[in-house]
């Protein structure tokens, strides 16, 4: 079994760890009836559209 020739130094594991915790922008499409951005798959909060028809009444 190998052995490491040093020690890792906390930083260099806790910087290896802090990699997974880093917050991702989350993503972004054009509604095709009123062209504001809206996640992907959800309705469109602006106008309530979804798939090419109307899901929800929005005011």
């Amino acid at each position: 079994m190998a052995v490491p020739k040093r020690k890792t130094p906390k930083a260099k594991s806790r910087s290896r760890r802090a990699s997974s915790w880093r917050a991702s922008v989350p993503a972004r499409s054009l509604c095709p009836h009123c062209h504001q951005t809206k996640l992907p798959h959800i309705i469109c909060p602006n106008c309530g559209w979804y798939g090419g028809r109307q899901a929800v009444e929005v005011e």
